[in-house]
């Protein structure tokens, strides 16, 4: 049997298969954070891809944890409410796990709609219509054009704790099956992390102990906030690409961190953190970081970063370089893959009955209907 249609358990949940659709913004919630028609038919497309896992967008636990004014937000209980009639809609046609990203963007947050500017994503001012302060570890912004983040207090940041802590309850009580704590790609966690984001010099800066403080405390804080055996993971930058920054070697060792505080899984992205990042993208790009990681810890890793094709997804399986395999803009383009991957590998796949009829001609046994 094909390695990615193999089963996998993230602590207390068992999936189907490997292939994880990994999170993507949508920029398309409402300005008051909730979820719109875009979400409704966005998920419900994820949940009829034959997919194991599902890990929906970074979601904000505050309104200025936001990276856009139309990101998802899970700072206060109707918009929780509002995701739990959407979720069991879905779980009614499809047993497809569903997972939600907790996230904080720190001062990467008030930015424009990546799709309405020319280049990037340029940050709004405070004083502008979309706008407000975005805070940091310390008074340094992402771009130099941007505005000086507002440096947290300790008060301050134990707040946004546990304000993740809050998000999580939320998360359990709207009817996700596990949760992912962002902290890749620049956003507040990985700003706390990386030397070239925080100069602070109190128990929060410095040292490698010091710098992962903020991450393991709000890990911690989510931890303390849901059953026992609710599964939490969390998604890593394994390095920032920039000299000075943020390297493998920091993530291995906080990930065994990690481990011992309970996560169920390990999402090895990286980057995000210095626009002078320079990235060799190439096909698999990520995966020697994943496959480092997983080389010093016991719980699963998953790979990411231009996985498209299917014999690539079940190489880096079979050579042990990851547990699981994380697609998202592939899934984007083909909301279809895990079908499409099933039958180049020769393997069976669980879909809704309705799509029965739809088995390529000269394929036999290529669908199950779900269970």
């Amino acid at each position: 049997m094909a390695r990615l249609f193999q089963p996998l358990q993230l602590g207390t949940l068992k999936l189907s298969n490997r292939i994880i659709i990994a999170p993507m913004c949508q920029y398309s919630a409402t300005e008051q954070g909730q979820i719109s028609y875009w979400h409704e038919q966005q998920w419900g497309t994820y949940a009829l891809s034959g997919a194991g896992l599902c890990i929906v967008e970074a979601t904000a636990v505050q309104r200025e944890g936001r990276i856009s004014y139309a990101d998802l937000g899970l700072w206060n209980d109707e918009q929780g409410e509002r995701i739990a009639v959407l979720l069991k809609k879905i779980k009614t046609v499809s047993p497809v796990p569903f997972a939600i990203q907790l996230a904080h963007a720190g001062r990467k947050a008030s930015t424009e709609k990546p799709w309405n500017v020319s280049h990037g994503k340029a940050q709004i001012a405070s004083a502008d219509a979309h706008g407000w302060q975005t805070v940091a570890p310390a008074e340094l912004a992402f771009q130099e054009s941007d505005e000086k983040p507002h440096a947290l207090t300790v008060a301050e940041l134990k707040t946004i704790q546990q304000d993740f802590a809050q998000a999580a309850k939320r998360a359990v009580e709207a009817g996700f099956d596990l949760i992912e704590l962002h902290a890749a790609h620049g956003y507040l966690m990985h700003q706390f992390m990386s030397p070239l984001a925080n100069t602070r010099t109190d128990e929060y800066g410095g040292s490698f102990e010091n710098r992962i403080r903020m991450v393991m405390e709000t890990f911690e804080s989510i931890k303390k906030a849901v059953p026992d055996d609710f599964p939490v993971g969390i998604r890593l930058s394994a390095q920032d690409w920039v000299e000075g920054g943020w390297t493998l070697e920091e993530t291995v060792a906080l990930s065994k961190q990690l481990e011992q505080a309970g996560a169920v899984y390990i999402h090895v992205s990286s980057g995000g953190l210095h626009p002078q990042q320079k990235i060799d993208v190439h096909a698999s790009y990520q995966v020697p970081f994943a496959a480092q990681v997983k080389e010093n810890v016991s719980i699963p890793v998953i790979a990411v970063g231009l996985v498209t094709e299917s014999m690539q997804a079940e190489g880096i399986l079979e050579y042990e370089q990851a547990d699981a395999v994380g697609l998202a803009r592939a899934m984007l383009y083909d909301p279809r893959w895990p079908w499409h991957a099933a039958a180049e590998l020769g393997e069976t796949i669980q879909i809704a009955p309705q799509y029965l009829r739809c088995q390529p001609h000269g394929f036999r046994d290529l669908f199950h209907p779900f269970e």
